[in-house]
């Protein structure tokens, strides 16, 4: 039971990590918007600051999707979850949480495959930044990784526990869009 909740901890560790390196990719598009426009004013070019913004919001995007999942922030079908006895939610969740992770699975592996050809054929950006490709599409990959390891948390968690571990913040949702 110990290494069972040291990998829990080392899975909730990464969770919260790529959170952060998110919001840290969302820091970098304002820095990089700022010094773009800084630039301007000044008369100087900042080449190739478009691209790395897509970079960033790239990265910030699939950084964010496993601690989304963790936190419900994904839109789910919670009103036909809800409706439902709980023996027959348990095995709706179960087939979604399973088609999610072969989903996620089977793209990683098509990623992987992306980056690495990338790579090996030394393919760089169209744009002015002249950026290796392989690396920008890395972080894409580290996250999809990170969300197919989340979705394969969460359906193990339901089939051996009978709930998933997603939490949702009232509070936050009571605000509405």
């Amino acid at each position: 039971m110990a290494a069972l909740r040291g990998l829990r901890s080392v899975l909730d560790f990464i969770y919260q990590a790529a959170g952060v390196l998110a919001a840290l990719s969302l820091i970098a598009i304002l820095l990089l918007i700022v010094v773009q426009m800084l630039a301007r004013w000044t008369g100087e070019v900042f080449p190739g600051a478009p691209d790395y913004a897509g970079y960033a919001m790239a990265a910030a995007s699939f950084m964010a999707f496993a601690n989304a999942l963790n936190r419900g922030s994904h839109i789910r079908v919670s009103i036909l979850l809800n409706s439902v006895p709980d023996g027959f939610r348990r095995i709706l969740e179960i087939w979604c949480f399973a088609i999610g992770s072969a989903v996620m699975w089977y793209f990683c592996w098509y990623a992987y495959r992306f980056v690495y050809w990338s790579w090996k054929f030394n393919d760089i950006s169209q744009g002015q930044d002249k950026t290796a490709l392989w690396i920008p599409q890395s972080t894409m990959l580290i996250g999809a990784i990170i969300l197919a390891i989340a979705l394969t948390d969460h359906l193990f968690h339901v089939l051996f526990k009978g709930d998933h571990r997603i939490t949702r913040d009232l509070a936050d949702q009571s605000h509405g869009e």
